[in-house]
């Protein structure tokens, strides 16, 4: 299956190897949530996650696809993820293009990369979905960087939102970060909410939002390890 031209050894990096598209390439995560209710309470979630690119297949569109199949092992106090079974999860759709990289989520299509890869390029991630426009942004990439205790020599941040000055009661802050040859390598979101603004003594401004919520989410998702089988 052809994704894309094949480079030339003198054709110029687009920044295609942020998206490998190995048939059997995997990419194991950590994952911790943390669930804030409006009755007060707060739930954590862990849990571990694999996402392998396991078939290739036409998407509803007809064109050349991957299936993303992603894989969970719950979290035991009592027992390593190691010792315990993997189950499927979700099974998503990867579609690697000449100019974009889209992942059907949840039935919810967004592009997450676009080529070339260059800094400060925006986009619309959600111009195959109905959610309404988001601009997301390259921030830098080509950038070394450890996520993990692993250090990644090529690292490319994606904002997908960052509304920290734009708003006292809301805190939206997306971002993913990829490496060359691997794919997604970090995932952070932050969702919150609070009504109940208040003022750093002193005149030192709104307390972040982070610092007073009332409801919301909070998820990370960091690479652990990866590797084709």
């Amino acid at each position: 299956m052809t994704f894309c031209k094949k480079k030339t050894a003198d054709a110029p990096d687009v920044g295609y190897d942020y998206a490998p598209v190995t048939i059997g390439k995997y990419v194991v995560y950590d994952v911790d949530s943390t669930i804030y209710s409006e009755l007060g309470d707060t739930t954590y979630y862990k849990y571990r996650v694999k996402e392998k690119l396991e078939e290739e297949i036409l998407d509803n569109e007809g064109r050349p696809a991957v299936k993303l199949v992603r894989y969970i092992k719950q979290y035991n106090p009592t027992i390593s993820y190691d010792n315990l079974p993997w189950t499927i999860k979700d099974v998503w759709t990867y579609i690697k293009t000449n100019t974009t990289l889209q992942v059907v989520e949840e039935d919810v299509r967004y592009v997450k990369l676009i080529f070339p890869v260059k800094e400060d390029a925006t986009w619309n991630g959600n111009a195959q979905n109905t959610f309404g426009e988001r601009n997301y942004l390259y921030k830098y990439f080509d950038q070394k960087e450890m996520v993990n205790g692993t250090t990644f020599e090529n690292v490319l941040y994606v904002e997908q939102k960052d509304d920290k000055s734009k708003n006292a009661i809301h805190r939206e802050f997306f971002i993913e970060k990829f490496s060359k040859h691997i794919g997604l390598i970090y995932k952070e979101i932050k969702d919150l909410y609070s009504n109940n603004v208040t003022i750093f003594p002193n005149g030192g401004g709104i307390v972040p939002v982070e610092q007073r919520i009332e409801k919301g989410v909070i998820y990370k998702m960091t690479y652990v390890t990866h590797g084709i089988e």
